[in-house]
């Protein structure tokens, strides 16, 4: 039985939720093949009801009932899948406790108080920053993203300090981009860099560093295609807070 039911419990659940307990525990062998929706489905419940009735079942959610399963789970692959799930669930979970509400404010106010949004990455973190500022624009913010480095670096050299240089880096060590934010760290111009590396140079040019949380497990080790989850979470808050700042003041 992969949940256990006290009296207790059993008081605390509802008739559906009683259900969706019953379900799990006559389904063991299944649930490792089985997502939430599925359960609900089975169940003629919800997602909702669903990770409910776990948690009264003293498991912190669907997530950790099946982490559970597939650490005693024989079939390999179903153990891997797991693993793969589970560093994603830890990413995002600790990007998200990670990232301070005052620096995304701060964020938010100089991106509104800018005259032009200078948004720079490199690599594959440049589609995260493509896909940043074209929400930026459709907002109606002058913003332009590069990833050549000459251009970033020319463009630091001489930028207008009503302006603002926001960067996107995984490690927050690639040098093109730590020269871009010391340039414009040194014309005067606000910098904001968001990046998986709290000690990284980067953040020694940029007045706000928003850090994300990168597993060290990767994938692949040749090459730097890690997951860019974390900097795609910290633009996503971003973009959401200009969202709802434009709502606010439009109501006012």
């Amino acid at each position: 039985m992969i949940l256990p039911v006290t009296s207790e419990t059993l008081a605390s659940l509802t008739r559906t939720e009683r259900e969706v307990v019953q379900f799990i525990n006559q389904n063991e062998n299944r649930l490792s093949q089985l997502s939430i929706v599925d359960i609900a489905y089975e169940t003629f419940s919800s997602p909702a009801t669903v990770s409910r009735a776990i948690r009264k079942c003293k498991i912190n959610g669907f997530n950790e009932l099946r982490y559970k399963l597939a650490a005693a789970d024989q079939d390999r692959h179903v153990v891997e899948v797991n693993e793969i799930l589970n560093k994603s669930l830890v990413e995002a979970h600790r990007t998200v406790e990670q990232i301070s509400m005052a620096d995304v404010l701060g964020c938010v106010r100089l991106i509104r108080e800018a005259r032009r949004v200078y948004v720079f990455a490199r690599g594959l973190t440049h589609y995260i920053a493509s896909e940043f500022c074209l929400k930026l624009q459709l907002m109606n913010v002058d913003a332009m993203v590069t990833d050549d480095p000459k251009i970033m670096v020319s463009i630091s050299r001489t930028i207008d300090p009503k302006n603002l240089v926001l960067i996107f880096s995984l490690n927050g060590r690639t040098q093109e981009l730590v020269d871009s934010a010391a340039c414009a760290f040194g014309c005067g111009c606000p910098g904001v860099s968001c990046s998986c590396n709290g000690e990284s140079d980067l953040g020694k040019y940029s007045v706000i560093h928003i850090v994300g949380y990168k597993h060290n497990h990767v994938s692949f080790h040749s090459y730097e295609v890690t997951t860019r989850l974390p900097l795609l979470i910290i633009s996503r808050v971003i973009i959401d807070q200009m969202v709802n700042a434009s709502e606010n003041a439009d109501r006012l």
